[in-house]
């Protein structure tokens, strides 16, 4: 890049210009263990003048435009914004692992897309969704992931705890917000439950393979989503 005469004679300017905080949020954001909201970069920016957020914005598209054609790209995602390995390297990038994908039962997605797509629902829903009981153990394994989480109670006898999803399953599937994910019915059937669950395939982070390419095995591989740094 060229000089900037304006920039050189300017302290201000030069503290104020987009390029020159990119590389401050490339390190913050290689050091972060987890997604940087904007007002976070604000803050952590702050030195000695907090930027606007329009500055952070422009800092960061500065950014975006300086990793073009790198193997590392720029997210927004729910929780903020993260570096991570741009997914068309994750084959070659997983080799440096020896344990194999975690395996994700049938049933646990199935129960997930039903809490994606039809959120608030409780398990009783979920179980007349899917026509068989839902098993303790898939519940446990949403919140253990942080997947879903108790967002209220159903007004009716017994009260029974309503479950939606949360920002970390959104960070997962690298999405800002539900309303990224392809449009569908309302989910009353097992068809329109297997729709379901090819739409979260398309996502790419959770599954490897669709549920209409099962070949009999009740679980799928999770590969690690593009690789976070």
């Amino acid at each position: 890049m060229l000089p900037d005469p304006d920039l050189d004679h300017d302290p201000a300017a030069l503290l104020r210009a987009p390029e020159r905080w990119a590389s401050s949020l490339e390190a913050l954001l290689l050091a972060a263990d987890a997604p940087l909201p904007l007002e976070a970069l604000q803050r952590l920016l702050a030195a000695p003048d907090a930027p606007s957020k329009a500055e952070v914005r422009a800092a960061l598209a500065a950014l975006d435009a300086q990793l073009s054609g790198r193997a590392v790209e720029l997210v927004d995602v729910a929780g903020g914004w993260r570096l991570q390995i741009r997914a068309v390297h994750n084959a070659v990038v997983g080799r440096l692992w020896q344990e194999k994908p975690a395996k994700l039962s049938r049933a646990l997605l199935e129960t997930l897309a039903i809490v994606c797509y039809q959120q608030p629902v409780t398990r009783g829903d979920i179980e007349d969704i899917r026509g068989v009981s839902l098993s303790a153990g898939i519940m446990r394994n949403l919140l253990e992931r942080g997947w879903i989480r108790e967002v209220g109670v159903k007004e009716v006898p017994g009260r029974p705890s309503l479950f939606g999803t949360t920002p970390q399953l959104l960070n997962d599937l690298g999405l800002r917000s539900l309303e990224q994910l392809p449009e569908l019915p309302a989910i009353k059937d097992p068809e329109q439950l297997e729709a379901a669950l090819l739409r979260l395939n398309a996502q790419g982070p959770l599954l490897s393979n669709s549920p209409a390419a099962d070949d009999g095995d009740d679980s799928f591989d999770v590969p690690d989503e593009a690789t976070r740094l």
